[in-house]
């Protein structure tokens, strides 16, 4: 077993199995790799499930069921980069149902974590593109909830 240097960890009330298989769901290359329970003794119920560590696009993340005193905020994201619409389309809808969608690719799952869903050709043209067109296409992204990619190349090219 490879243990990753840094791994996420995220604190849930008692949903923690629940949101890591939501999350695994939703990608295609994700599984859980373990379920660990609370032993006697413990701060919780004997056997109910402490953690969850579960696999995303080959990104390790571990979820804890911990108890409501800590609630996610929005400080911390996770971007993740998209292919093509039919990609970002997928992930938005699956990964806000429950939750909220907010401007410029964001969303909150229904557990409150944020997430940006974003296409990849989007972070090329911000990164690769003349001044005019960075500034025409993040205008366009200013006007978005979801990322629509066309809206995107099209302001793009002016």
């Amino acid at each position: 077993m490879k243990i990753q240097k840094i791994s996420p960890f995220l604190w849930y009330d008692s949903e923690a199995e629940e949101a890591a298989r939501h999350y695994v769901a939703a990608f295609p290359d994700a599984r859980i790799t373990t379920i660990e329970r609370y032993p006697k003794g413990a701060p919780a119920p004997e056997g109910s499930v402490m953690t969850v560590a579960f696999e995303l696009a080959g990104q390790s993340f571990t979820a804890l069921n911990g108890g409501p005193m800590f609630k996610p905020t929005e400080a911390v994201s996770f971007a993740v980069s998209c292919d093509d619409q039919a990609e970002v389309d997928r992930l938005w809808e699956h990964l806000s149902q429950g939750g909220s969608t907010s401007m410029c690719g964001w969303l909150k799952d229904r557990w409150g974590f944020s997430w940006q869903i974003v296409p990849r050709r989007f972070v090329e043209i911000i990164a690769t593109g003349d001044g005019a067109a960075k500034g025409r296409v993040f205008a366009a992204m200013m006007q978005m909830t979801k990322f629509d990619l066309a809206k995107i190349e099209a302001a793009y090219k002016g």
